[in-house]
């Protein structure tokens, strides 16, 4: 069995269609060109020690099992059953001789960002394990497989058509999520739903400049206690993790894709000073923001 374990140095290790790039435990997953998404198959007996990443990361074994830790849990992943990782979620996994499988790492924000989908947050942000589901499982591999062969194929477009495959598959989890929990909602939270995509809207427009928690909830028309434990109910995160996050993003896109200064880039995402941009920034993606942009960046 080929043994893969990372120190805490930053390394490289060569992977079909590029890099995964390690340091410590945390993991910053390359693509291919204009993609967010990557796919191998394996019939190697392989052990990969615990390790996270921003990517949502699905195994799909087509014989034999695929063994996962996640946090302190053990998955024994079968052939006809699938395990959905979500993002930043501590995990390793081994595969011995005679298995084989599929994995898929893809960048989930486009999917996740739909407003929807904070309906069934929880199917977002714990592991899911589908061995029980016959029919939940059949459509879900149906569409992966759907997803393998456009990966392949590489057609044009073909990351835009991938995510199609996957976003149905979040939305047949979705529902079936719905269907167990149908319990009607009190009167009074009818109108959170709207709170939040108005707050979301006042946040997406003016997240470059200084606004704050009393800001966005006096948009509302909300108190900020009101406004704060609702955001937080719907969302998952908090109105300050929110914003971090819209902030963080448009950093990422700057350093991947400008010659900005790490300074300019602070400032036109939001942050009031170069300290808070590369605190947060480590905080949140692993590494500063000059070695992100050396990791990622295509200018």
């Amino acid at each position: 069995m080929e043994v893969h374990t990372r120190g805490e140095a930053m390394s490289r290790s060569r992977f079909p269609d590029g890099f995964r790039i390690m340091q410590g435990k945390q993991e910053f997953v390359t693509y291919i060109e204009h993609s967010s998404l990557r796919i191998w198959y394996s019939e190697v007996p392989w052990r990969y020690e615990s390790h996270c990443h921003s990517a949502v990361e699905i195994i799909m074994p087509v014989k034999g099992e695929v063994i996962y830790q996640v946090e302190d849990v053990t998955y024994r992943v079968q052939a006809d059953e699938v395990l959905i990782v979500p993002p930043n979620c501590v995990h390793g996994l081994s595969m011995n001789a005679g298995s084989a499988r599929y994995l898929l790492l893809f960048e989930p924000d486009s999917i996740f960002s739909m407003r929807d989908m904070r309906l069934v947050e929880d199917i977002l942000q714990t592991p899911i394990y589908l061995s029980s589901q016959p029919e939940l499982q059949e459509a879900v591999r149906s569409l992966l497989n759907q997803c393998i062969n456009c990966y392949d194929r590489r057609e044009f477009m073909w990351n835009t058509l991938c995510y199609s495959y996957l976003m149905q598959m979040y939305a047949r989890l979705g529902q079936s999520s719905l269907a167990r929990n149908t319990q009607p909602r009190p009167e009074a939270r009818r109108m959170e739903p709207e709170i939040v995509d108005s707050a979301r809207l006042y946040i997406d427009q003016n997240f470059k400049r200084s606004i704050s928690l009393e800001d966005v909830s006096a948009f509302t028309g909300f108190s900020k206690y009101y406004f704060s434990r609702v955001f937080k109910q719907q969302m998952g995160i908090s109105f300050s993790e929110y914003l971090r996050g819209k902030r963080v993003g448009m950093a990422e896109d700057l350093l991947i894709h400008t010659r900005q200064s790490i300074q300019d880039i602070a400032l036109s995402a939001g942050f009031g000073s170069i300290a808070t941009f590369n605190r947060v920034f480590r905080e949140s993606r692993g590494c500063t923001p000059s070695r992100y942009r050396e990791i990622y960046g295509d200018m």
